[in-house]
């Protein structure tokens, strides 16, 4: 004889038939399942729509952008820094005659690049700061 479960004044034969649901409740159990599906969809789309969100991918992206233009302005700082020294017209003079191509070589090479306590630079500040002083020359012509 099978295993017996009572169940408040009903007693079970099976299992089976405790799980089992009067068709309304299963019906409104369906509906409500699929509900919860849609509103996560939705709730998903405007967030990552209107509401600000972003994947892990995008905001990794985001910070190396930001961080890239924090480091190129303190490397634009540190140039106009140098400018102050005695010897800073030639540096300048030197740094228009290279070609457009060679001045991150030119940044690498004094140092300006690298940002304080930094043992190496990335070549996007030395290029970003390549940049930044050239609309520093042609802001002053």
């Amino acid at each position: 004889m099978g295993r017996r479960v009572i169940t408040g004044n009903h007693v079970a034969t099976s299992f089976k038939e405790v799980l089992s649901m009067k068709p309304e409740t299963e019906g409104k159990v369906k509906y409500g399942v699929w509900g919860l599906i849609c509103g996560a969809v939705i709730a998903m789309i405007i967030g990552f729509s209107w509401g600000g969100w972003t994947t892990a991918g995008t905001t990794k992206t985001m910070n190396d952008k930001a961080v890239l233009a924090n480091q190129t302005e303190i490397c634009v700082a540190q140039v106009t820094r140098f400018m102050k020294e005695p010897n800073h017209e030639e540096k300048l003079k030197e740094f228009g005659e290279i070609d457009s191509w060679k001045r991150t070589e030119f940044i690498e090479k004094g140092g300006w690049d690298k940002m304080p306590g930094q043992k190496e630079a990335d070549y996007g500040v030395a290029r970003a700061c390549s940049n930044g002083l050239e609309l520093e020359l042609l802001a002053k012509k």
